[in-house]
């Protein structure tokens, strides 16, 4: 069956699914927004789909006169009025804030659709994965000394070690995953690599829907600060304890069950989504606000996709690559 109109426009469509998140309390300075933050969203969609990583590239793509492009700057006109470059840049430039709350709120509603609790218990996995800098490395002895000695290292980012990845210099994408037979985002942030896991929780914790129930994480996790905000929010902590194995406490066999469904969840969720957006190498993008940009709009876009496969009925979380390719 073919579809009536481009996939591209379909997903840029589906970004009026989104509920609002809640108003700040205090109004914020400043003249009013012309432009609400979900047309600045439907754009960045089109960049991230088509690899368009600046504002003129974005605005380059839809000076074409095609009957696809027609249809997009229709979607991102308002009241007759299509942004200016400059006004592109700078709403792109503040996006990030806001898009931690706009994955929460997609999270939010996916769980409300999909149910994926339903059969299972309401767990969400929570981990971080490394995203590599573009560019060259930045080496401590010439960040001590302040020497940059190549124009493509990224100067914003961070140096952090893994048993898994070993010593990279870049990023961290930290993850809250629903444990279920469909691997469902429900929060995200994105800081430099030396960033403590257990610090960002808190962030993570604030987006996640309210029928959580068990919070699964590794050594990182298992703080008394985690602990005690857990416990606050009525969830149960279920992390790894350092020490010498094998442990012989009596927890030990229930932590065993939770820590197999954790890796089977969110471990191979982070390959999955890097493979989907090839960032196994390095991001294309620099810089921390930047690479904030396209990370978290890249999960925003994979909870939209999860959303029109159910929509229209197919198989969640299956061959999300090839639609995004033919978009």
């Amino acid at each position: 069956m073919v579809q009536a109109e481009p996939l591209l426009v379909t997903f840029v469509r589906l970004v009026d699914s989104i509920p609002e998140p809640p108003m700040p309390e205090q109004r914020q300075r400043g003249r009013p927004k012309v432009y609400a933050d979900r047309l600045i969203i439907k754009a960045f969609i089109i960049m991230i789909i088509r690899r368009l990583y600046t504002a003129t590239g974005l605005l380059n793509f839809l000076d074409q006169e095609t009957a696809l492009t027609d249809q997009l700057r229709e979607l991102l006109t308002h009241n007759g009025q299509f942004p200016s470059r400059r006004m592109w840049e700078r709403r792109l430039k503040v996006l990030p804030d806001s898009l931690p709350q706009q994955v929460g709120c997609l999270g939010r509603l996916l769980v409300e659709a999909l149910q994926p609790w339903q059969h299972s218990g309401r767990a969400v996995a929570v981990d971080s994965t490394a995203l590599r800098a573009k560019g060259g490395v930045w080496h401590k002895k010439h960040r001590e000394q302040g020497i940059i000695p190549h124009s493509t290292i990224d100067t914003e980012a961070g140096w952090s070690k893994s048993g898994y990845h070993g010593w990279w210099c870049g990023w961290k994408l930290h993850l809250a995953c629903a444990v279920s037979s469909v691997w469902i985002p429900l929060a995200a942030a994105l800081t430099v690599a030396n960033t403590d896991d257990a610090s960002v929780t808190p962030a993570l914790f604030e987006q996640l829907p309210a029928e959580v129930r068990y919070i699964l994480g590794d050594t990182h996790y298992n703080t008394p600060a985690v602990r005690q905000d857990c416990q606050r929010r009525g969830w149960w902590l279920v992390a790894s304890r350092r020490g010498p194995y094998p442990h012989t406490d009596r927890g030990v066999e229930v932590r065993r069950i939770f820590h197999k469904l954790r890796s089977q969840t969110i471990e191979p969720f982070n390959g999955l989504f890097k493979d989907v957006f090839e960032w196994g190498g390095q991001v294309p993008v620099k810089g921390l606000r930047r690479t904030q940009l396209l990370v978290l709009g890249a999960v925003l876009l994979y909870q939209l996709v999860l959303l029109y496969q159910f929509q229209r009925a197919k198989p969640l979380g299956l061959s999300v690559k090839a639609l995004l390719r033919a978009a």
